[in-house]
């Protein structure tokens, strides 16, 4: 259970050294009443591939949505990233790696069927889990839980997990701690000093994988969490991300290394 870290700092400057691991929504741009309504700052893009390139291509995207919406959004980039919270993965080389999907039809009818008596909910169907959005519907919060929750008393290889506004049923035991391990395996993030930005509880597994690491964890937006810095909303990730991008710029130019600074256990 995450706790509360209402003495939770802000974040340092990205040293050369580290492996940067963003969430999406929430994080790198704000949340919209439905998925495809976010809006991306036009400098966003260009910010990314600059970290990109200055972070030596140790930068993921780690994510909720499918690893195609997060191109889509984010073109023409093509990050390493993590979709549906693990369950699809393409590292630096370009390689992607996808669990099969699970039986979901039986899961699907009840959301579909939900969304179809109450006015507000909204279905998404991923490769492999069943979101059901209830942001337009606040008050539905216990009749989504119920009815998805009931959906998978008899399915022990789905879990259900809960988001803003959001109750999602995705295969058991993915996460994106999961994830970000798989990611500090390989090259080019070996080696290097982890850092999450995330703004949700499901952001927390993350968070629980790279502070044991001396790595930093930031929590974007209010709630309990386990991070121990925090950045009040994607604007301050966004002006973060560029006071980062400039701190590393200026120490290529005079020669000097930054390394990043750890993250107290």
């Amino acid at each position: 259970m995450p706790k509360s870290s209402s003495n939770s700092q802000l974040p340092p400057p990205l040293g050369r050294d580290a492996a940067l691991f963003l969430d999406f929504d929430g994080t790198l741009v704000g949340l919209a009443p439905t998925p495809e309504a976010i809006e991306i700052p036009p400098a966003l893009v260009p910010l990314l591939a600059d970290l990109r390139d200055q972070l030596g291509g140790a930068l993921a995207v780690v994510s909720g949505r499918q690893i195609d919406s997060i191109d889509r959004f984010l073109a023409p980039l093509r990050l390493p990233a993590a979709g549906e919270h693990g369950v699809q993965r393409r590292d630096a080389a370009g390689h992607m790696q996808e669990q099969r999907a699970p039986e979901l039809a039986p899961i699907l009818d009840i959301a579909n069927e939900l969304a179809r008596v109450h006015e507000g909910l909204l279905v998404e169907r991923k490769h492999a889990a069943i979101a059901l959005h209830y942001r337009l519907a606040p008050q539905l919060e216990a009749v989504c839980r119920d009815a998805m929750s009931r959906a998978i008393e008899n399915h022990p290889q789905l879990e259900l997990m809960h988001g803003k506004f959001v109750f999602e049923v995705k295969p058991a035991g993915i996460n994106k701690g999961i994830a970000i391990d798989a990611f500090m395996a390989e090259a080019p993030f070996a080696g290097r000093m982890p850092v999450f930005l995330g703004d949700d509880t499901t952001d927390e597994s993350g968070f629980a994988v790279v502070q044991p690491r001396g790595g930093i964890a930031v929590k974007v937006g209010s709630g309990p969490s386990l991070a121990l810095h925090r950045l009040e909303s994607p604007r301050a990730v966004y002006e973060w991300l560029v006071q980062s991008r400039d701190a590393l710029a200026a120490k290529r130019a005079t020669g000097t290394t930054q390394e990043s600074p750890r993250s107290p256990r």
